[in-house]
């Protein structure tokens, strides 16, 4: 799923490894994300928001809309 993460993360001067402290992930689930290698659980995808103070749908794009 592509997502707006690591453009957030570095607006924030923050290193993976901190990001994943906040969310209690692991540096390399950051990563994964990141490289949308994996999509976020729903209830990490909430997290992941409530850190940034966005809605979801700013950080994730939905691929079944248009």
């Amino acid at each position: 799923m592509k997502n707006r993460l690591k453009l957030l993360r570095v607006e924030r001067g923050w290193t993976q490894e901190q990001l994943g402290q906040q969310l209690n992930v692991s540096r390399q689930a950051v990563n994964a994300l990141e490289t949308e290698k994996h999509d976020p659980s729903l209830d990490l995808a909430y997290r992941i928001a409530a850190v940034f103070e966005r809605p979801i749908e700013e950080i994730f794009e939905n691929p079944h809309v248009r």
